[in-house]
């Protein structure tokens, strides 16, 4: 099976190919080929590939050329033949009544048949100067034939006129068995022969009949007509052997046109940029981000463009002069800041490959003798993606990391804690007692930590539902006052603005208390003493979005520590486990709602986190908990 599958794919040679192959048939235009089809390539992609100049257009325009007309071959060689006839009938016509007019005979029969001749001929070629794709195959066959017979029946009526003539037309016999040797099978082309060899040997005896020796007669035909034969077998050979090369060939460019258009839909649909530059800066080939992240506004041009014509891409013309001179770019990456027109700056991590020969070094010299056609490729990300997605990927491993050494603690922290209330129940001193006290402090301090580790830990979501968000928050902020100890009325640190009629929100019962709770402590903790230092809001907002905010009246957070606060482990207490906003952040996103921070220093509340939640109807289900 391995071998018959192998000899299916094997391109057919002289071996294979079958003996009554015609040059035509080796293209595949048979009876029961595509040839009907004016093209095999989807008119889609054909449409897509115009108007670019990179590679695969290159091949789809060639493969269109050879594929859409894939007659070519054929329609070559047709049209050549009748252009040879028709100027050959002419100068036959021409000659013969040269020769008759200095003779003096006068128009003979054979000036009629040369002058008829070249007037079909003529008539012929003007009449097939079109386009002949639309007939069938059947039909151009049969037009085929009858241009070979009558070249036949023509050549052999002006020898069988003039054998004697000065002009000998039994040559002109090799142009129809040429022809019938290239466009037809090997059995009709020999057929050919043989006629053009019986016509010989009939107007050789008709010759002798006359008068002339029969026997050198016959033996010139003869030979004329093995002549005949063996002009069809080589031209044959010849014909499908450069048939078989074209059909290879065109194959071959068809499967790098797709190859190519692949290639070209799987770099379009990269997320990262990718420039093709050569020596001289000229960007070759450009996908949709590369643009994107030239230029912000879409305003950047399709290749081929220059990066000389911006102003605002001179760093990377001077990075890529750079690599071509000295074949290096660093490992990781260079840094670069580009800029289109009046768009503000944007900072890219760009990585760079050649397309063959040397290859990039780092910090290797110099190593010369670079191709001319080598071309730079470059991968572009924006550098705040890049650093975005890093960050993650520290967060993600410090995360599994610590809720693997949280879950190893609890145990020996249970037994801590259970050491030291078996203590308390004895009678102790008073310094004892402090460090009873120390030590259940300090063992609730860890137990608080490794509860937040754990929650900041991956997996474990819970569901999304819909809760009456505004019970909620009443039930969270009047616990969270008692616990703190806090008096609820006019005069109280905290303030609770909240709509009066049930507000619906996806999200967890569990969690929203988690995220208030936390924001509420540290509202309180930065806050004043005065009355309303810590003010909770809870608003429907345009759209489907509700927005609970909490802000208080401290100092407001300073700029440098701003970018940090969802970070983990990220505090300004030296008792604080960093971990607080980076838990109402992760909770948040669980539940399609975002948390941010808005510094307002004009106003009495300068700090403000707020929570903005996806709206949702509440139903008699979602106040069921309360």
């Amino acid at each position: 099976m391995a071998q018959k599958e192998r000899a299916r794919r094997r391109p057919p040679d002289a071996t294979t190919t079958g003996a009554s192959e015609s040059w035509l048939e080796v293209l595949g235009f048979g009876e029961s080929s595509a040839l009907e089809d004016s093209s095999t390539i989807d008119p889609r992609l054909a449409e897509q590939s115009d108007g670019r100049t990179d590679d695969s257009s290159f091949l789809s325009r060639q493969a269109r050329r050879l594929i859409h007309a894939d007659d070519s071959a054929h329609q070559r060689v047709y049209r050549t033949y009748l252009t040879a006839r028709a100027s050959l009938g002419l100068a036959l016509a021409l000659a013969q009544l040269a020769i008759d007019l200095f003779s003096g005979g006068g128009p003979s029969l054979l000036l009629g048949l040369c002058g008829a001749y070249a007037l079909q001929s003529m008539v012929l070629r003007l009449w097939t100067a079109g386009d002949t794709r639309s007939l069938g195959i059947g039909r151009r066959r049969i037009r085929w034939w009858m241009t070979v017979g009558v070249d036949l029946l023509a050549f052999s009526a002006m020898h069988w006129v003039a054998p004697t003539a000065t002009l000998n037309h039994a040559a002109l016999l090799v142009l129809p068995v040429l022809m019938a040797g290239v466009l037809s099978a090997r059995v009709p082309a020999l057929a050919t022969a043989a006629a053009a060899s019986l016509l010989l040997m009939a107007a050789a005896w008709h010759r002798a009949m006359d008068g002339g020796n029969l026997t050198v007669l016959l033996s010139q035909a003869g030979l004329a007509g093995m002549g005949l034969f063996v002009i069809v077998l080589v031209a044959g050979q010849m014909a499908a052997r450069l048939a078989r090369e074209e059909r290879t060939a065109r194959g071959s460019l068809e499967l790098a046109r797709q190859q190519a258009e692949l290639n070209r839909l799987v770099i379009d649909e990269m997320s990262d940029g990718v420039l093709v530059v050569d020596r001289r800066g000229r960007v070759r080939a450009a996908n949709p981000a590369a643009r994107a992240l030239l230029s912000e506004r879409g305003a950047c041009p399709p290749a081929p463009f220059s990066l000389a014509s911006q102003p605002g891409w001179g760093r990377l013309q001077e990075a890529v002069a750079g690599a071509y001179q000295t074949n290096q770019w660093p490992a990781a990456g260079m840094d670069l800041t580009v800029a289109y027109a009046d768009e503000s700056p944007r900072s890219l991590r760009v990585r760079a490959r050649f397309t063959r020969g040397a290859r990039l070094g780092h910090g290797a010299a110099p190593t010369g003798g670079q191709r001319s056609d080598e071309m730079l490729v470059l991968f572009m990300e924006e550098l705040r993606t890049v650093l975005a997605r890093q960050r993650e990927e520290r967060l993600v491993a410090m995360g599994r990391i610590s809720a693997g050494i949280a879950h190893e603690i609890r145990n020996p922290l249970a037994a801590v804690s259970q050491a030291n209330a078996l203590l308390q129940e004895d009678v102790l001193r008073p310094d004892q007692q402090r460090l009873v006290r120390i030590v259940a402090d300090n063992v609730e301090r860890l137990r608080r930590i490794v509860d937040d580790v754990m929650e900041a830990a991956p997996g474990g979501h819970s569901p999304s539902r819909t809760i009456d968000v505004t019970a909620e928050v009443a039930a969270i902020c009047a616990e969270w006052a008692r616990t703190e100890n806090l008096a609820l009325g006019s005069d109280s640190r905290l303030r609770v603005l909240l709509p009066k009629e049930p507000l619906g929100a996806i999200f967890d019962p569990d969690h929203l208390r988690r995220v208030l709770v936390n924001l509420l402590e540290n509202g309180l903790r930065h806050s004043s003493d005065r009355p309303g230092s810590v003010l909770v809001i809870l608003e429907p907002l345009d759209g489907p979005f509700v927005r609970l905010a909490v802000a208080s009246d401290g100092e407001p957070i300073r700029p440098e520590v701003e970018p940090h606060l969802f970070e983990p482990f990220h505090s300004t207490r030296s008792r604080g486990t960093g971990l607080g906003l980076y838990i109402c952040r992760e909770l948040c996103g669980r539940h399609g709602a975002s948390i941010d921070y808005l510094r307002r220093p004009d106003e009495r509340h300068s700090n403000l986190f707020q929570v903005v939640m996806q709206r949702d109807a509440v139903t008699a289900e979602g106040r069921l908990h309360l």
